[in-house]
């Protein structure tokens, strides 16, 4: 056979290399690795948003003068002796719950109050106590809550005269004897006592009792004004003289003890319904005894309610709301040095609880229609025997209260 010549071979190649062109120009280049693709389903078109103001640029944060001078301050709550506990769900309480709102609304951390705990009851260990709390740790204001402190704030006010005090329920060394740091809030305890007998007694309870820790004159004006409420109320509802019975004594003690829950336990045995105890701590006791006897009483100062379902309203002081002012006249540079305060019914300053009552027949509109009365001067609540001196044993005559005085 014969060879194909070289033209023949070359147009050969030449033909075969035109149809591997072509082959390429029909099939895609392959991919490595190409990943498969899902279709992607048409989305649900949205509706069209309203719209919209532009927001004005936030501005940094500056704080007024006032809020500057807030970042500084050192608050302290001082306690008459060892005995004087912060969280006594009464007095203490109430202050520093005063102090906190004041550092919420200010945003101000806990580290800008504390609480410093005299080392006995006694003038020369609240001084000392007060040193500490000035001299050590920098405190530019005291909350001195309560009596106790008469005398040693009236001895401090000079020994630290840059120093800012405030003393709650009572007056240095008794008198109008504030200097220019000094300020005394007093509270109306006998508008809040009497609102706590009034209510007593048209719920429907005729044997009453009081219980004050000592006859100081904030407790004498809660004694005297729970007695003058239980008799507006029985002139009220019309009724005889002896109907309403109350005994009245004094603990010798604002603290919890032993003691406290047997003479209560033993009133409630005689008879007695609800106890209104004007004594601190010692209230706790009394609660005590009212639990065991299935009994009632009434607590004091702050909202004690929370601590048993046997208080059965409280007799108020605006104890936080009057440390809260004061402190924020103190940053305001609106010091009311020199003087005193009075928190009464027209400045919210006394009260009853009623949203944690347990009244089923005292009502909101009772409430509200005697509150008001105190508050406008239609109803006056006698002082007369804390401004005279008189000890509530002495020259007490009511006509419808029977009042039985127990040393």
């Amino acid at each position: 056979m014969k060879k194909p010549s070289k033209i023949l071979a070359l147009a050969l190649a030449l033909m075969l290399v035109v149809a591997m062109v072509a082959a390429c120009a029909e099939e895609p280049a392959p991919v490595v690795d190409d990943p498969v693709v899902e279709e992607t389903p048409e989305p649900t078109p949205e509706p069209t948003p309203e719209p919209v103001e532009p927001e004005e640029p936030v501005e940094e944060y500056e704080p007024t003068e006032e809020e500057a001078t807030d970042v500084d301050i050192r608050i302290a709550l001082v306690a008459h002796g060892p005995e004087s506990i912060q969280f006594d769900g009464s007095f203490n309480e109430g202050a520093w719950n005063g102090i906190l709102q004041f550092l919420g609304a200010h945003n101000l951390s806990d580290d800008h109050a504390f609480f410093f705990q005299a080392h006995a009851a006694e003038d020369a260990a609240r001084i000392d106590v007060m040193a500490d709390a000035i001299e050590e740790w920098g405190a530019d204001i005291l909350i001195l809550p309560g009596f106790d402190f008469a005398a040693s704030v009236y001895e401090a006010q000079s020994l630290w005269p840059d120093t800012m005090f405030v003393i709650l329920d009572a007056q240095p060394n008794f008198g109008d004897n504030e200097t220019a740091n000094t300020i005394s809030a007093l509270y109306a305890e006998e508008q809040s006592g009497f609102l706590a007998g009034y209510a007593a007694v048209m719920e429907g309870y005729r044997q009453l009792g009081f219980m004050g820790g000592r006859a100081v004159p904030a407790v004498v004006r809660f004694g005297h004004g729970f007695i003058q409420g239980a008799e507006y109320a029985a002139a009220s509802l019309g009724l005889d003289a002896g109907d309403v019975t109350m005994n009245f004594n004094y603990l010798d003690t604002f603290g919890p003890g032993p003691d406290v829950v047997v003479t209560a336990s033993a009133w409630f045995a005689g008879g007695t319904e609800v106890i209104f105890a004007a004594a601190g701590g010692a209230g706790f006791s009394v609660i005590e005894a009212a639990e065991g006897a299935d009994a009632w009483m009434i607590g004091v100062d702050v909202d004690q309610a929370a601590h048993s379902d046997r208080v059965l309203t409280s007799a108020m002081k605006s104890l936080a709301i009057s440390v809260n002012d004061i402190l924020n006249d103190f940053v305001a540079g609106q010091f009311r040095g020199g003087g005193m305060m009075l928190f009464d019914a027209a400045l919210n300053g006394v009260g009853l609880p009623m949203q944690t009552s347990r009244f089923t027949n005292f009502t909101q509109a009772q409430y509200d229609a005697i509150l008001a009365q105190l508050a406008n001067g239609s109803i006056v609540v006698s002082t007369a025997l804390v401004d005279n001196g008189f000890d509530p044993a002495d020259n007490i005559e009511f006509e419808l209260v029977d009042l039985t005085f127990i040393p």
